[in-house]
């Protein structure tokens, strides 16, 4: 392999991980976006449970979008995480296409 077909090599290789990273950075948008209408539903429910009393059925609601949004905040974390190791590949490919200094 030529040097040039390596160099090539590394940067069908960043563009494939940018890609990726992008696609990562859109999830967690989403993710975040779920969470805050969520967030926003749980507030809901606890300020009808304080105004009416709480009733089997307000309780059930509420620990269902409780346990859903806690979900969505393990998947948004491991998202933030799969970002930073995403970042530190195509660092890693940046560095080797500035070549040795």
């Amino acid at each position: 392999m030529t040097n040039q077909d390596a160099r090539v090599d590394l940067l069908q290789r960043r563009l494939s991980l940018v890609a990726n990273l992008s696609a990562l950075n859109a999830e967690a948008l989403r993710l975040t976006q779920a969470l805050a209408g969520m967030e926003m539903d749980i507030q809901r429910f606890e300020l009808e449970i304080t105004k009416n009393g709480a009733t089997a059925k307000l309780v059930r609601d509420l620990h269902g979008v409780e346990m859903s949004a806690e979900s969505i905040r393990v998947m948004r974390t491991k998202c933030g995480e799969n970002i930073t190791a995403v970042e530190s590949y195509v660092a890693e490919v940046d560095r080797l296409l500035a070549g040795p200094k």
